[in-house]
């Protein structure tokens, strides 16, 4: 057992590199004033947010950019983007996912399909910050061994518990 095991921090803050493309994007302003340790690279794919403790990373796009660039040019910076990093996420941003914007997810999902790229739909800034900052809290590593923790106390506690468990014991009890 860990010692963070059921320990449990009021404020989770993490370092969260993105593309100086979002410098003024109000995604970073929501990250910086949430205390997080915003860093500007220009070297990763414009539209990145990569959570390097998590090990996962998004690239945000909204659905109209990928209707005005096109499929294929869409497509390439997808697929740089999956190439570098294993947890990639493509986050689609719409106020509106209607029939076009839904389409063109589609189109997205068939062009992926068994790689590593999982697609989220979003409809704002707000919501998007909320996603990511969730998926990063539960795959940062101390989190991460915090819930492995209490799924063994459940496990634990649940075949403690479990009438099986107490009749197989009877069970082998009586016949030793």
């Amino acid at each position: 057992m860990t010692e963070s095991c059921g320990q449990e921090q009021t404020r989770w803050i993490t370092t969260v590199i993105m593309s100086t493309a979002l410098q003024d994007h109000e995604i970073s302003t929501v990250l910086q004033r949430q205390q997080h340790r915003v860093r500007f690279s220009e070297s990763v794919e414009t539209g990145s947010v990569i959570f390097p403790l998590s090990g996962i990373a998004f690239i945000l796009s909204d659905t109209q950019d990928l209707l005005r660039t096109g499929e294929e040019e869409f497509s390439k910076r997808i697929q740089k983007f999956i190439n570098i990093h294993r947890n990639s996420f493509l986050v689609l941003s719409a106020a509106l996912h209607g029939p076009e914007e839904w389409s063109a997810m589609f189109k997205i999902q068939r062009r992926f399909l068994g790689s590593n790229l999982r697609i989220i739909p979003v409809h704002n800034p707000a919501e998007t910050v909320k996603l990511m900052l969730t998926m990063a809290k539960v795959t940062c590593k101390p989190q991460v061994d915090d819930t492995r923790c209490k799924i063994e106390m459940t496990k634990a506690q649940i075949i403690e518990k479990s009438p099986v468990w107490k009749m197989l014991q009877e069970y082998q009890s009586h016949h030793n």
